[in-house]
């Protein structure tokens, strides 16, 4: 368990960023090359969790590219991005802003749950990883890697490993595998020496196959 904090802010940046770096750098020969590409940027909280978990579903199956238009042209259609103006929108219009049937089901079920107060935000901060996988996974749409994210970019969590990512997987292949397949247990072997900083070494293999920033 770890210690109630608050929720963290827009913006925000972990406190751990820069001791990750060093500790990657000194153990993994790849991020000893990487990590200089990208001088300064980090990790940064939207500091809201509803939208972080709404840009994770928008954002399944689909590239980063795409789910940035998809998350665009939705996000304009409530006047703020907040449960109750979500469960006040058409299906049409969101159907029309690229969501697929069955994520607008899923995006009015994460409504539904936060909207009814059925999930505590606040709770989370006392909670460890696995126990916040479990009550995200709960909700409609959300599965582990969606509950990944969530720690990853919500609650910054520094010892993420989204095996679930094809991102990651994809990543580790052209960095430590000369471009060939990759197996959950190959990625698990790398990730052993970024250990206790898997989320930060993850956002540096995202960056390598895209410098665009990735948020969620």
């Amino acid at each position: 368990m770890t210690s109630t904090k608050p929720e963290p802010q827009l913006g925000q940046t972990p406190h751990y960023w820069s001791d990750a770096c060093k500790h990657l750098m000194k153990k993994d020969r790849v991020m000893k090359r990487l990590i200089p590409q990208f001088g300064d940027a980090c990790l940064q909280t939207r500091g809201d969790a509803f939208t972080t978990l709404a840009r994770s579903i928008v954002g399944q199956q689909i590239s980063v590219k795409a789910a940035q238009n998809v998350w665009d042209r939705f996000a304009v259609l409530p006047k703020k991005m907040v449960a109750a103006n979500v469960l006040k929108l058409k299906v049409d219009d969101m159907r029309a802003a690229g969501l697929s049937a069955r994520k607008i089901e899923y995006l009015v079920d994460l409504a539904l749950h936060f909207d009814s107060g059925a999930i505590n935000v606040k709770s989370w901060q006392a909670m460890d990883d696995e126990a916040i996988v479990a009550e995200l996974i709960g909700i409609r749409g959300i599965g582990r890697w969606t509950a990944e994210m969530f720690l990853i970019f919500h609650l910054m969590r520094p010892n993420v490993l989204p095996l679930d990512d094809v991102g990651l997987i994809n990543g580790i292949s052209r960095s430590y595998f000369s471009g060939d397949s990759v197996s959950r247990s190959d990625a698990r072997e790398v990730a052993a020496a970024w250990a206790p900083y898997c989320s930060v070494a993850t956002w540096y293999i995202w960056r390598s196959l895209d410098p665009i920033p990735v948020e969620y």
